[in-house]
Formats: structure tokens, sequence, C-alpha cells
């Protein structure tokens, strides 16, 4: 596993879709087949399923299925972001602006000032999917939200941080060239329309069926003197994405055929809930884990969900030495520490979040051991102080056994969010641990 393809994955690969793209591709060139292409199926099969071009799920036919569940690795591959509404496009004092709305939990006053690009894809009625990308690495150009200069800024200042920036604020800033119409009302905004027509063939209408992201402009890098870190945009939870990825894929090459079926899902929708038919609240999970299990001479889908095992791919919060009243030191994940793995998560008295059973735990600490992967366990943030959720405690819905696990994240939600070098080479070495794995505790039968 080479770090350098991890921050190349990073800096191109913004949305769900360009992810679900990389990963599609990554797959077939290692010889993973799409479910209508696979014909017979046997041990060894590499197969993987697309949902709506923002969900991907990949994978590796085991030796005993029909005796036991999966071994699985799930992780989401939405981020906080801003979201170019509907009828987006507006013109006032001679500048033209896109109406964004913020999606998942941002810090507001971190996406003003800063380079902003535009990924996404333009629908039109004839059919046609219009891929876009604006204003990133080699545009030439790039796009920004404006903020309020600190001498006239006496009365934002005042108010609390989470205030500073009113979400209607957020809007992109996207030119103030004129056409050359005296009698037009908003010449800025009719020369925008022109130059999206003229290049992307991209309509005012048009709009209403996109789906375009405002992101963090530029390239991910090494962080610090040492490279020893990794910063850029998305690694909650690309970082997760990718190393579930890569450890399938190099289980698919290893060419040893794993005791158990063994697979790799990425969802959309964490950060907002897990809601819609991409997120993990969707039956598409479980339908695939039925389409897999009859291919295999197997129906019992019960029986497969309740012996199946999840490692919840996901980041946690590192521990910040520079803001240390909000967790507690001696059980916070650190930066280097190696492969975070978290019993439970949840806001105020586990609240909203899962708790995994102590038996699988210790299967799961077997496994890493076994393996001489460097690893630590986490608990976010102090007990009063707050939480957070996971596709975690949605999927144990279907009775499996779960446990979150993933690599420490600083600047978490941020633009720019900070991750350490041994920490994602140690979750790639976990993941491939336990997807080779023959975790069995609690052996289900109906």
């Amino acid at each position: 596993m080479d770090i350098k393809n991890y921050i190349e994955f990073l800096s191109h690969n913004k949305t769900e879709r360009e992810c679900v793209e990389y990963a599609e591709r990554e797959l077939r060139n290692h010889g993973f087949k799409l479910r209508s292409e696979i014909v017979n199926w046997e041990y060894g099969t590499k197969v993987y399923y697309k949902n709506k071009e923002k969900n991907i799920a990949a994978f590796i036919v085991g030796k005993h299925y029909d005796e036991y569940g999966l071994n699985l690795l799930g992780a989401h591959i939405d981020s906080p972001r801003l979201d170019v509404k509907t009828q987006p496009l507006y013109e006032d004092s001679g500048i033209g602006f896109f109406d964004l709305q913020y999606y998942g939990g941002i810090k507001k006053y971190q996406w003003t000032a800063r380079p902003l690009a535009i990924h996404g894809v333009v629908c039109k009625t004839d059919g046609t999917k219009i891929p876009v990308k604006l204003g990133d690495t080699g545009s030439g150009y790039t796009f920004c939200i404006t903020d309020l200069l600190p001498h006239l800024d006496r009365q934002m200042g005042e108010r609390k941080a989470s205030e500073t920036i009113e979400g209607e604020k957020l809007d992109l800033l996207l030119g103030t060239i004129k056409i050359d119409d005296k009698e037009e009302k908003d010449p800025v905004k009719k020369n925008i329309l022109k130059l999206l027509k003229d290049e992307y063939l991209i309509e005012e209408d048009d709009f209403i069926s996109a789906e375009l992201e405002v992101v963090p402009a530029g390239e991910a890098s090494f962080v610090g003197l040492d490279k020893s870190m990794v910063g850029g945009y998305g690694q909650d939870d690309r970082v997760c994405a990718w190393t579930s990825l890569m450890a399938l894929i190099d289980v698919a090459d290893s060419g040893i055929t794993p005791e158990r079926t063994c697979g790799c899902v990425l969802v959309d929708k964490e950060e907002v809930g897990s809601i819609c038919a991409t997120g993990s609240e969707s039956r598409w999970l479980e339908d695939v884990i039925y389409n897999v299990s009859q291919s295999v001479d197997h129906n019992d889908l019960a029986t497969i969900l309740s012996n199946t095992n999840m490692l919840s791919s996901d980041v946690s919060a590192a521990y910040d030495p520079l803001y240390p009243d909000v967790a507690n030191k001696e059980q916070s994940s650190k930066l280097g520490g190696g492969f975070m793995l978290s019993k439970y998560n949840g806001g105020r008295g586990k609240s909203g979040g899962a708790d995994a059973n102590p038996e699988f735990i210790a299967a799961v600490r077997k496994t890493m051991n076994d393996s001489n992967v460097k690893y630590q366990f986490d608990t976010m943030g102090k007990v009063d102080v707050g939480g957070g959720g996971t596709i975690a405690s949605i999927v144990c819905r279907l009775n499996l056994n779960v446990l979150d696990a993933g690599v420490p994240v600083l600047n978490m939600h941020s633009p720019m969010e900070i991750t350490h070098v041994e920490d994602i080479k140690s979750t790639y070495e976990g993941y491939k641990a336990f997807l080779m794995s023959d975790i069995n505790v609690f052996k289900v039968e109906y």
C-alpha cells in the first residue's frame, strides 16, 4: 500500500459519484465483475454491485459461505460540504452568485475566504449526463465565499462562533463580467449562463436536475517537516473507504480464497443521518447480501445476516493537546497510535450510537494480535461534551456483529482534515486481517 496513491485518490475524488467511479475502475482492474456479468459462481468469485451511482459493494466468495455469514467492511463516501440549490443563480450589485445549502455538520466560518471548487453532475431532460468539475487544480481559476473585513465586523465578532456566519450568507462568488446588452436586467447572470452553455451545454433550468457540490479546491498533501501526516478534504470517511477497498483488492490479489465470504460496502448520506435510497437506512445492502446468498445456493438470509461480522469503517476524533478540555486523554485515540477500535459511540449517555458485544471485540482483538497489527481503543469526547454516530447503529438492525474501526482524525469536518501515515497503514493492515479471519462468536441458526 502506497500512501502517495491515497493522496492522489483524495485529491481527485471529492464527491460520492467520483469515489464510486474510482472504486469501480480499481475493482475491474483487479478482476472483479459486475453482478450481471457473472454466469457461474464458485469459491473465489469476485463480484461487485452498484446502486444509483453513489453506492458500490464488492465481494469475494469464501469457502464456507453456507456455514457462516460474511466479513464486511462498511464505509461512507459522503463528506460535509456545500450543495448548490436547485434555482441557484442570481445577481446582486453587479456580482453573480450561486445560492448554497450546507450539507452535514460544518463550522460555517471555515468555508469563507478560501479557494473552492464545484464538482458534480447535471442531468438534462434528454437523458444526457454532464460531469462537472470547475475551479479545481489545473483549471486556472477558483471560487470563493466572501467574508467581512475585521475593521467592520465588531458586531459579528460579538456573536457565538456557530453564529458568526449565517447559512444564508454562504453563497458562492461566480463572476462580475456583464454581457454586452444594455437592455438586460441581470447582465452578469446572463454572461455566466452564456459561459455555462458555451462550455457545458448547461441551461438555467438544468440546475433543477443537477447534483453540484462545492468542495475545497486544491490537492491533498503530506503534512509536517517529517511528512508523517496527510492533510486534505474528505478524510472523514474516505480514508477508511480507500483502505477498506485496498484491503479487499489485496485479498483478491493474494490468490488465497478466504474462509468466509468477505466484502467492502461504500455508502452515501452518513453525514445527514444515512437517509435516502443510497444511505445505509436503505434496504440495498440487505438485498445485495441476499443476492449473493442465492447465487451460492444458500437462501436463509436470516442465518447469514445473524452470523455476519462487520467493521464499521469510520474515523474518530484524535486527541488534540491544544483542546484538552473536551476529551479524556486516556480514553482517546492518538495520532500515530495505530488502527482505532471503538466499542461504542453516540451522544450523552450513549444516545443514538452503537455498542459492540464484548465477545466480538475479543475476537477482533485476537485477530489483530495474531496479525501483529498495531491498534488502540477510542472513546470520543468527555461524557457530557458531545459525541457522534456512524453507520454501525443502522446496520446492526440487521442483527450483524458490528464494531467501529478506523483512523483517528484531527480537524474533523473541516476543509483540511489531518491523519497520520502510520495510522492509515495500520488500518489497512487491520482491515485486511479482518477480511481473512474466521471469527464466529455467535453461531446462530434458524
